[in-house]
């Protein structure tokens, strides 16, 4: 599989949905569950509860005279007998009658009375009351509690649909120092930070603007590949200025329901208005921004009276408003003209991939907080580095702490971070993916056959290292590393580039035979640029110097892909790619015929110890008489 680290040409999306929680039927069920948890308790209680006997007062004169009795404890009308065997039973007497006459009517002799111990107890009227009337209370407390819960939700359900058109923007204070950003920590990316100086010039002192007649620019759109720090860039901005940065993605604003994403809109201008100098920045702009009349939701779609307020909120700013919008994309090519005319966003700041001198400013500051050791060479690792993004460094230091803490050490080496740039760009080592011996061998050819095509052709960059350790989703890898990056690139460059793409795959032939699916990606890969070189660059000499696609854009919602050009022209297309892979093919195989036995010894030393670097690979073409070159970083993979 071949993987061009350099020629990534297109774009991805993010597609971001809101999520909705539904805090008032959750609130419902749990005053519910808790009610009848409550409830089973108190039956459960009152089930357990002991169930005393009762007996007749003429009962309980009987056993006094027969001295059964041990004590008997008197209140009010309720009479608690212990007998000689400790047994508990109730009784009742009159409530205007003392026990000793009741006793002494139901014929109980004096003798016998006085040998019984009796307790008269007198209890408190808010007790007796308490007593008698709490098990029929507690039910009715229990029920009032609920409903009051209840009430509650429903009440605080009816403020959050009343809060659904309120602006949901995240704001940074400026005071705060942990949150803060300046351009300090902002490494590269030179001209968009000179671009950016003036907005934050005009937020700190607006008045030597205004006194001249200048206007600053009401918005500006920041652009560029994923991972170039242009949400980075607008905080140090609002960080500089020291002013509130209200910060949400464009996601935010929609909702289900129709006409909530202008009200947010409303709200959010209105709260950044009255903090003013302030700052607003729409993360992923395209999500609401995108070109009006794509017939989906007609006049009534939500996304589109979204940017129709956002248009109006714009276009009514002041000078002396001191409000800025900021937003970021990296699919500039599908935002609505009428957003980013003068006026709204009239100033669009594009950031590209760091070059190797911003690289190694970037690896400074994501090191500052990491123990590195003394053999740490960060501008050896930003040479190795073309086409990686500020993310993509960040996350490389990253993973090399991570790889140092896994193995119990104190400080990062520079071996860690030199497997964490393989690791970032293929995925971790899949040390489970074991080969079997055939295809341990088939994998050595085919990675061979790359490498080797690559160091023979005058125009290939020269091979830095080959492997046939799994990684992520490649059987073996090899990689180019260049001395200087560059810009453009030519013909030749680009045929040597496809016959090194296919060398792989006529290793696998010229050896077995035969040809598996680890090529696939090798072949897509290769036919995308024959093709791209025919249809965008103007490289073939049968069609000639006609751009027959366009500029790269994706067609927008409810367009139709019409085909550019005619049948006849794609006829001449399609025989143009394809005589471009069968010289690419021819290329490879000259090369491989010719180096037989370099090739070969690539091959066995490969499945011998399953990684050759620039070093050890070198000795083995010098020792075949094969000259050496130095060149960029293109990857090579196999499937």
């Amino acid at each position: 599989m071949n993987f061009n680290f350099l020629k990534k040409n297109s774009l991805q999306n993010k597609d971001k949905k809101p999520k909705v929680e539904n805090t008032f039927g959750s609130s419902v069920a749990g005053a519910i569950f808790i009610f009848m948890l409550i409830t089973a308790v108190y039956l459960v209680v009152s089930d357990n509860a002991e169930i005393i006997p009762e007996i007749p007062i003429s009962d309980l004169a009987k056993s006094v005279s027969a001295g059964e009795i041990k004590k008997i404890l008197v209140e009010g009308d309720k009479l608690t007998i212990t007998f000689q065997n400790d047994k508990i039973k109730i009784s009742k007497k009159e409530v205007d009658a003392s026990l000793s006459q009741t006793l002494f009517n139901y014929g109980v002799s004096s003798e016998a009375l006085t040998k019984t111990e009796i307790e008269i107890k007198k209890e408190s009227g808010f007790v007796f009351l308490l007593l008698n009337i709490l098990p029929f209370l507690l039910p009715i407390i229990f029920i009032l509690i609920f409903f009051w819960y209840l009430s509650r939700q429903v009440k605080g359900a009816g403020m959050q649909a009343l809060s659904f058109g309120q602006s949901k923007a995240r704001i940074t204070d400026p005071n705060d120092k942990n949150n803060k950003v300046t351009f300090k920590d902002v490494a590269g990316c030179r001209e968009a930070k000179e671009e950016l100086k003036e907005i934050v010039d005009f937020l700190k002192s607006p008045k030597k603007f205004l006194d001249i007649g200048a206007r600053i620019p009401k918005g500006v759109i920041l652009t560029g590949a994923p991972g170039t720090g242009k949400t980075l860039l607008a905080r140090a901005v609002a960080g500089e200025a020291s002013v509130p940065f209200f910060h949400l993605s464009g996601s935010e604003f929609v909702e289900m329901f129709v006409g909530v994403g202008a009200s947010r809109v409303r709200d959010l201008f209105k709260m950044a208005k009255k903090a003013a100098p302030a700052i607003i920045f729409v993360d992923e702009i395209d999500a609401i921004g995108r070109t009006r009349g794509g017939g989906f939701g007609g006049g009534n779609d939500e996304r589109e009276q979204t940017l129709n307020q956002i248009l109006v909120e714009m276009d009514g700013f002041e000078p002396n408003d001191k409000v800025i919008v900021m937003a970021a994309t990296n699919r500039p090519d599908v935002l609505d003209p009428a957003l980013i005319r003068p006026g709204r966003f009239d100033r669009k700041v594009l950031l590209d991939l760091p070059d190797r001198a911003d690289r190694e400013e970037i690896l400074k500051i994501h090191a500052v907080k990491k123990p590195l050791a003394e053999d740490i060479n960060l501008k050896l690792i930003a040479e190795r580095t073309p086409g990686f993004s500020g993310a993509d460094l960040h996350s490389l230091m990253n993973e090399g702490a991570i790889l140092a803490a896994r193995e119990n050490r104190k400080k990062v080496f520079q071996f860690d971070l030199i497997r964490s740039i393989e690791k970032v760009m293929l995925g971790p080592e899949r040390k489970s993916h074991l080969l079997s011996k055939k295809e341990k061998e088939i994998t050595a050819y085919h990675e061979a056959g790359h490498a080797l095509v690559a160091s023979v052709l005058p125009h290939a960059d020269p091979v830095h290292k080959v492997s046939i350790i799994s990684r992520g989703n490649a059987g073996g890898y090899t990689l180019k590393l260049p001395l200087e990056e560059r810009r453009l690139q030519s013909k030749k460059e680009f045929i040597d580039d496809i016959a090194m793409s296919l060398g792989g795959y006529v290793a696998e032939q010229m050896i077995f035979g035969d040809i598996t699916t680890g090529p696939s990606s090798d072949l897509s890969a290769a036919t995308n640029l024959a093709r791209a070189m025919v249809t965008r660059f103007g490289m073939s000499d049968i069609i000639g110097p006609i751009a027959l696609v366009g500029g790269g854009g994706r067609p927008q919602y409810g367009e139709l892909i019409e085909k550019e050009y005619s049948e006849a022209v794609s006829t001449k297309v399609d025989a143009e790619v394809s005589r471009m892979i069968a010289d690419g093919l021819k290329s490879a195989r000259d090369v491989l015929t010719e180096h037989k036995k370099a090739f070969t010894a690539i091959a066995n030393k490969l499945i011998e110890v399953e990684t050759l670097e620039q070093e050890e690979y070198e000795k083995i073409l010098t020792a075949h008489g094969i000259t050496l070159k130095k060149k960029e970083i293109i990857v090579s993979t196999v499937a």
